[in-house]
């Protein structure tokens, strides 16, 4: 058995564009995922960051099978769920959950507490008795720093951070392997976000479990990741371990994208050197030929033979524990 739990293999998820009213027909396809490939073993954090509409979310939704899979392959603990139907899934989704961004539209206001986190030992048919079905509920809770005496109440009685931590025990429930958190602190305030963070990390090393971290936060994914890939229009355009991408990005998006978080000394960010950028992001409905970041990237005039960028999409070229997808590093 190998150490890899999650492998994806040259992932695409297009979707569709049609006209007409009676005769449909397909005129285009929104690339949002296009050809992207990453692995995640045991007890690692993989963080996925980049512009809102790069692909990041679509990308978690569619290893948990919860979007078609236009191509690629997805193997989960040794086992390809790419073409599973409902049933086959079944088994693999007590080991995959998600912990969702919205800890208000996550929850059903009309459900109480015990009923949400107790809900995936329904769906999966847990063979507990009533009231070993209310103490596990409890001890989720408690697991989460929440008052096991809370259970009867409505999700309009507790705080956002406070809500958060219902989604993290309700994920938990069936003692998964993996958890996507998908921009699961990026709603909360700064202070509840640290607390959320630190109960992750916690919950990590006291449960062994895996996450696919996904935010646009790079402070956050600085502090909880141990490796991160970049997405930029579909695509990831650089992978590395976290110390080594802070310390040395070497893909202009990424060295832009890591220009642009400010720094708490005015004096310092001052004199810094402001990030440049040109353009805006095109259409995943019509990206550029070649290189995405071309029409954007201001070294791309360094490139030889001229205008290669804009003909030929980059490989990804091994580099110091990772991979970027750049022409400026495949000489």
């Amino acid at each position: 058995m190998s150490d890899l739990l999650l492998e994806v293999n040259n992932l695409k998820v297009h979707f569709p564009v049609h006209e007409g009213i009676v005769w449909r027909r397909q005129v285009a396809s929104v690339k949002a995922v296009d050809d992207v490939s990453f692995t995640l073993r045991k007890g690692e954090t993989l963080s996925l960051v980049g512009e809102s509409g790069c692909g990041k979310s679509t990308t978690a939704l569619a290893v948990l099978r919860m979007l078609q899979v236009t191509e690629g392959q997805i193997i989960f603990a040794d086992n390809d769920i790419t073409h599973l139907d409902g049933k086959s899934m079944r088994p693999y989704r007590r080991q995959m959950q998600m912990v969702y961004q919205d800890p208000y539209g996550s929850l059903n206001p009309r459900m109480k507490v015990r009923d949400i986190i107790g809900e995936p030992l329904k769906i999966h048919k847990a063979s507990l008795t009533k009231l070993a079905y209310r103490n596990r509920v409890a001890e989720l809770m408690a697991l989460v720093g929440l008052l096991p005496g809370m259970i009867d109440r409505y999700p309009h009685e507790f705080s956002g951070g406070q809500r958060q931590r219902i989604g993290i025990a309700r994920a938990l429930a069936l003692d998964p392997e993996l958890l996507i958190c998908d921009e699961a602190v990026s709603a909360l305030d700064v202070s509840i976000q640290a607390q959320v963070i630190n109960l992750l990390k916690s919950l990590q090393s006291e449960l062994g479990l895996t996450y696919l971290f996904i935010s646009h936060d790079l402070s956050v994914v600085r502090h909880v990741s141990d490796r991160i890939a970049v997405m930029y229009l579909g695509q990831i355009v650089e992978t590395k371990p976290r110390d080594e991408l802070f310390a040395r990005p070497e893909h202009p998006y990424t060295r832009t994208l890591l220009d642009a978080v400010p720094v708490a000394n005015p004096e310092l960010e001052l004199s810094r050197p402001q990030p440049l950028i040109i353009g805006e992001v095109p259409s995943v409905r019509n990206p550029p030929d070649g290189c995405r970041f071309h029409p954007r990237c201001t070294r791309s005039a360094e490139v030889t033979p001229p205008g290669l960028c804009s003909r030929t999409q980059p490989p990804g070229v091994p580099r110091e524990q990772g991979l970027v997808a750049c022409h400026l590093f495949a000489r």
